[in-house]
């Protein structure tokens, strides 16, 4: 594993930068305030290719490696975990998914819109009884000639208010338990696919979060992705690749409550000296510090697997459990280093301790990673 940066990848992430605190910084405090979901800076970021990730150019992406994702995504964390959350959803959890498992058809049809920002794509795989038992699917689909009647509800869905297109989850043979389970690629015009806007969250107050309602919602055969009784086996890689790209987030998060915090503990002076020569400011900036550094060595190994296209389904679940914690540490220390000025919206700091909670929860809990890190380890099973 080659640990120094392509040229093209120091490229990116000063490309990346530089657009992050130009177009994203400056308004992220406002949207976070309004509850706003910014999307003329998704649109933004698809005029310069930040939608494309690892899809191939022939399907309208930018073909990163899966490093160059990481940057990226580091990057927009960095400004904005809103935005990285928009973002991570489009590119790691439905455009991955339909390039892994979608038909040349769907291929053709749907990536270059997503990566080019025309569309908006969500994921609908949780449900208000089925969360960390993601095979305890109820939302069902009925074979009726050469349609699929789906009807049921998922919850806490990121871009689906706003969505275009939701990769959708459901039951065609409850008696097959997660074998039955089966993908289903839902248009937002579909007749009987409808939203619920789902406000007043602790942290990622920018990004869209929704309940999405399935009621006699009727699909072409040729919408569903993948085999019949595959989804659970989809459903499983795409959140391998969903919590990669909240690893690197959450690197993003750290760094940033690193630079801020290291910048304020110079620059702040009590008893007449700066707070940084106080042992205890300096035991939180170095916990800061090695957390990076671990958290970002977590995430590239998992990210050199990638790019080798080797399985990575331990070292994801390590990175993303790793550094989803250090990243609520981090947030934590940053607020005790700036004292009342971290407690207050003006600071954003106070935004990265809301956002960082999050990121133990979806796309598994920290101990959902607990249990797969375990299992993989142990050779024995945590699930049945």
């Amino acid at each position: 594993m080659d640990l120094d940066f392509t040229e093209e990848q120091r490229m990116i992430r000063e490309m990346t930068r530089k657009f992050a605190e130009e177009e994203i910084v400056p308004s992220s405090r406002r949207n976070d305030i309004t509850e706003n979901f910014p999307r003329e800076i998704i649109n933004k970021m698809a005029r310069v290719g930040l939608l494309g990730g690892p899809v191939p150019k022939e399907y309208g992406g930018s073909d990163l490696d899966y490093i160059s994702h990481a940057i990226v995504t580091e990057e927009i964390g960095r400004a904005d975990s809103s935005v990285r959350t928009t973002i991570s959803v489009q590119i790691s959890l439905v455009e991955l998914t339909i390039l892994r498992w979608g038909s040349e058809e769907q291929k053709k049809k749907y990536l270059p819109q997503l990566c080019s920002g025309r569309m908006i794509g969500c994921f609908g795989l949780t449900e208000p009884d089925a969360g960390s038992d993601a095979a305890n699917q109820s939302t069902s689909a009925k074979k009726e000639g050469s349609e699929w009647i789906i009807d049921g509800r998922k919850i806490w869905i990121s871009n689906g208010d706003f969505a275009d297109i939701a990769i959708i989850f459901a039951q065609t043979d409850k008696e097959k338990g997660y074998e039955g389970i089966t993908a289903f690629l839902v248009e937002k015009e579909t007749p009987g696919f409808s939203t619920r806007r789902i406000s007043g969250k602790l942290g990622l107050r920018a990004s869209d979060t929704a309940e999405l309602i399935l009621d006699g919602c009727r699909v072409l055969a040729g919408s569903m992705l993948g085999k019949e009784g595959e989804g659970f086996k989809i459903a499983m890689s795409a959140l391998d690749n969903g919590r990669y790209s909240v690893a690197a987030g959450c690197v993003g998060i750290i760094q940033g409550c690193l630079d801020l915090s290291s910048r304020y503990a110079r620059e702040r002076r009590q008893f007449g000296r700066p707070i940084g020569s106080f042992q205890l400011v300096q035991d939180m900036i170095a916990r800061m510090g090695v957390d990076l550094e671990a958290a970002k060595l977590l995430v590239y190994k998992a990210g050199h697997l990638k790019n080798k296209g080797l399985q990575s389904t331990l070292e994801t679940s390590m990175a993303k459990y790793f550094a989803s914690e250090a990243a609520v540490r981090a947030a934590t220390d940053a607020i005790q280093i700036f004292g009342a000025y971290g407690y207050s919206d003006e600071n954003p700091v106070e935004r990265y301790y809301r956002d960082a909670k999050v990121a133990t929860i979806y796309e598994g809990t920290s101990q959902i990673q607990k249990l797969i890190i375990g299992s993989h380890i142990l050779g024995i099973k945590a699930f049945t």
